[in-house]
C-alpha cells in the first residue's frame, strides 16, 4: 500500500505543478509511516514538511495543493492535512485488511525486502578460542549474530556468517601444556592402582576440595590442582574439561606418551585437542541453530605461499608500500594509526621478532575485504578500545566506511533470581552446552535476542524455562499453536493428519478460496491488520539498526493482538453459537494470516512455532 500511496502523492504533485500551484522541485523520498495513533489515519506523509525549503513555501500550502490534485482511488476512505502539514490517509476497511490476503499470497516472500541490493556483507561473531567450551556469553552472540544475519538476509543482502578461530598464539600451547600435566596426573593415580575412571573422580574431586578451600587452610585435600596451578604459575586452563581431555588421551595412547618430552607432549595434546575443541564448538553452535559459512583458521595467516610470504607479511607489506609503517629505534614494527585519528600508534611487530594480535587482525580484515563489501564484527563490550585501530587500518588499506563494529554487554546468569557463581578460581564457567540442554534452544534464543546488544541480559535458568504466560517466548509460541488448533478445527483434522498435510494445506482447507475482508469491522480486526502491515518496515529498520532484538517485542505485541481479537471475535461455529459462513472464512484467512507471520517472525530469531503445545 505505501508504494501505491506514493504514485498517487508524486501524480499530484506533478499535477499541482503543472497548473503552477506549486514551483518545479523533486523529492526523492515520500516520507510515508504508520502513525502512532490509529485516528491519525493508516498511512501518514511528511513529504510536505520534506519539500518545503525546496519549494519556498509553507508545508501546509504544499500538503493542502497535493491533497487538492489526489487522484481518486478506490481504496481511500478519506485524506486530511494535518498539523504544520501532515497529510493523512485513511483507508477504507477493505483496504485496510488487504494485508491479510497479502500474507497470505505472499508466503516466505513476505516481509522481504531489496534495500540491500545483493550487498555481499559478512559478519563474524562468537570466534571464541578454542581451547575450551562455550560459555552463555558465547551464545549471546550466536544468538544475536545469526538472527542479525536471518533480518539482513530477508532485507536483500548477501550475507556470510564466519567464525575466527583463534588457533595462533601462547594460549594454544598453555591449552597444550594443561592437558600433558593432567594426562601425567591421571597416570600416577592408574599407578597407585586406580582405574582411569576412579583416576579422573579423585582429581575431579581434588577440584572440588581446590574450590571449596579459598584461604588455602587445608591443601593436604587438594594436592593435585595445586601442583597443577604451580606448574604453570596459575597460567592454566583449569576446567574440568582438562581432565576430561586428558582421560581420553590416556584411554587411546595409554601411557605411550609419558616418556615423551614435555614438548613433545604438548604439541600432540595441543593439536588433537584443538581439533576436539573445535568439533565441539562447532556442535554446540549448531544445537543453537547457529551454522556457519565459514570457519577460518588464524593459523593460515601465518602459513607461507609459494613465494616464501604468508598473508601477515603480505598485508605488512602492502601497509609499508602505502607509506603507514616505522621502525622505532629498538627495531618494533608500528602502524601510523595516529593518521587516522587513533590516539597512538600500534606495533605490529615487538622487539624481540614475535608479531601481535593487532598483526593477525589486520592480515585478517585485509582478507575479508577481498572476499565480501562490507563487514560486521561483533565484539564484546570490554573490546572497545580496540575498535579504532581495526577501523585505522581498514581505511589504510583503502576500506573506508566498510567496517563496523557491533558491541555487546555481559549476561548475568541467575537461578530463581539467585546469582549463579563464575569462580575463577574453579576454573569453569556454566558451558553453553549445558545450558541448552537443560532450558531448550527455543527459550535460550529468544531471551538472548530480546534485549539490544547495548543492554545486560539477566538469564534467569528457571523462569526461562517456565511454561506459563510470565514466559515472553512460550506466549508467543502459544499464540501460534492456538491458531493451528482453530485451523485445524475448521478443516476438520486432527493434529496427526496436520503434520502430514503441513498446516499451509490445513488453513487452506479452513479458508477456502473465496473470501470477503470487507466484512472485517470489529476494531480488533483493525488493529491485527495493522500490526501485521508493520513487519516489512521493521524488518528494514532492523537490519539498517543492526537491532534483531526488536522481533521479539514485535512478536510478544502481535500474539497480544491475536488474544485480543481471538476474546472479541467468533472465529467459528459451535453448538449453540452459530456464525455467519462468510465472517468465519473471513476470519479464519486473518487468523492464518497471523499464524504466517508469527512463524515468520520466530525464525528470523531463530525459534521454532510450535503446531501443538
Amino acid at each position: 500500500m505505501p508504494e501505491k500511496l506514493e504514485e498517487l502523492v508524486r501524480a499530484a504533485l506533478a499535477a499541482a505543478q503543472s497548473v503552477g500551484e506549486l514551483p518545479e522541485f523533486d523529492v526523492a523520498d515520500m516520507g510515508f509511516e504508520r502513525p502512532a495513533d490509529s485516528s491519525n489515519g493508516d498511512w501518514s506523509s511528511t513529504v510536505a514538511m520534506r519539500s518545503a525549503r525546496l519549494a519556498h513555501c509553507a508545508p501546509a500550502k504544499i500538503a493542502q495543493a497535493i491533497v487538492a490534485h489526489l487522484p481518486e482511488d478506490p481504496a481511500l476512505a478519506k485524506v486530511e492535512v494535518a498539523g504544520p502539514g501532515f497529510i493523512n490517509f485513511y483507508l477504507n476497511t477493505a483496504s485496510a485488511n488487504d494485508i491479510f490476503r497479502v500474507v497470505r499470497e505472499s508466503g516466505d516472500d513476505f516481509a522481504r525486502s531489496d534495500i540491500g541490493a545483493g550487498k555481499k556483507i559478512q559478519v563474524e561473531f562468537v570466534s571464541a578460542n578454542p581451547v575450551g567450551p562455550l560459555h552463555i556469553g558465547h551464545g549471546r552472540w550466536a544468538a544475536l549474530g545469526d538472527s542479525l544475519c536471518n533480518v539482513l538476509e530477508r532485507a536483500g543482502y548477501d550475507v556470510e556468517r564466519e567464525y575466527y578461530i583463534n588457533d595462533h598464539g601462547s594460549q594454544m600451547d598453555v591449552f597444550g601444556y594443561s592437558i600433558s600435566k593432567r594426562y601425567l596426573q591421571l597416570l600416577e593415580l592408574m599407578g597407585e592402582g586406580k582405574s582411569c575412571e576412579e583416576a579422573v573422580a579423585a582429581l575431579l574431586a581434588d577440584r572440588e576440595a581446590y574450590v571449596a578451600d579459598e584461604e588455602d587452610a587445608h591443601p593436604e585435600t587438594h594436592p593435585y590442582t595445586d601442583a597443577f596451578n604451580e606448574a604453570f604459575g596459575g597460567n592454566a586452563y583449569a576446567g574440568d574439561y582438562i581432565v576430561d581431555l586428558a582421560a581420553r588421551f590416556v584411554a587411546s595412547d595409554g601411557d605411550a606418551l609419558a616418556g615423551a618430552t614435555e614438548d613433545e607432549r604438548c604439541a600432540s595434546f595441543r593439536e588433537r585437542g584443538y581439533k576436539m575443541m573445535l568439533e565441539s564448538i562447532r556442535e554446540t553452535c549448531h544445537k543453537a541453530r547457529c551454522d556457519f559459512d565459514v570457519w577460518f583458521s588464524e593459523r593460515s595467516l601465518y602459513e607461507k605461499g609459494p613465494d616464501g610470504t604468508s598473508a601477515v607479511d603480505r598485508a605488512l607489506a602492502k601497509l609499508d608500500e602505502l607509506g603507514y609503517l616505522f621502525r622505532d629505534e629498538a627495531g618494533a614494527l608500528w602502524f601510523r594509526s595516529t593518521d587516522f585519528g587513533d590516539d597512538k600508534d600500534r606495533v605490529l611487530i615487538k622487539t624481540n621478532g614475535e608479531y601481535t594480535y593487532f598483526a593477525s587482525d589486520v592480515a585478517y580484515h585485509w582478507n575479508k575485504f577481498r572476499r565480501v563489501d562490507h563487514v560486521i564484527d561483533l565484539w564484546g563490550a570490554d573490546h572497545h578500545g580496540y575498535i579504532k585501530r581495526i577501523q585505522s587500518v581498514c581505511e589504510a588499506l583503502g576500506y573506508p566506511d566498510q567496517f563496523e563494529v557491533v558491541l555487546g554487554q555481559l549476561v548475568n546468569l541467575l537461578r530463581d533470581g539467585v546469582p549463579v557463581r563464575m569462580s575463577k578460581r574453579k576454573g569453569t564457567m556454566v558451558a553453553f552446552d549445558e545450558l541448552l540442554e537443560e532450558v531448550g534452544a527455543d527459550a535460550t534464543r529468544y531471551t538472548l535476542v530480546a534485549k539490544s546488544n547495548n543492554q545486560m541480559i539477566d538469564f534467569d535458568i528457571e523462569a526461562v524455562k517456565r511454561q506459563d504466560n510470565t514466559n515472553p517466548v512460550y506466549y508467543v509460541q502459544y499464540a501460534h499453536a492456538r491458531i493451528c488448533s482453530i485451523l485445524r478445527r475448521a478443516a476438520g483434522v486432527d493434529a496427526d493428519e496436520a503434520a502430514k498435510l503441513g498446516m499451509d494445506e490445513v488453513a487452506r482447507r479452513a479458508v477456502g478460496e473465496d473470501y470477503d475482508l470487507g466484512l472485517l469491522t470489529d476494531p480488533t480486526e483493525a488493529a491485527l491488520a495493522r500490526k501485521l502491515a508493520e513487519l516489512p518496515g521493521l524488518v528494514d529498520s532492523c537490519a539498517r539498526d543492526r537491532a534483531p532484538f526488536r522481533l521479539t517485542h514485535y512478536a510478544e505485541d502481535l500474539a497480544g493482538h491475536f488474544h485480543s481479537f481471538y476474546a472479541a471475535c467468533q472465529v467459528i461455529p459451535g453448538a449453540g453459537r452459530p456464525l455467519d459462513g462468510g465472517l468465519s472464512h473471513a476470519r479464519l484467512a486473518a487468523v492464518d494470516a497471523c499464524r504466517r507471520v508469527l512463524a515468520l517472525t520466530l525464525n528470523m530469531i531463530g525459534v521454532t512455532a510450535p503446531q501443538v503445545m
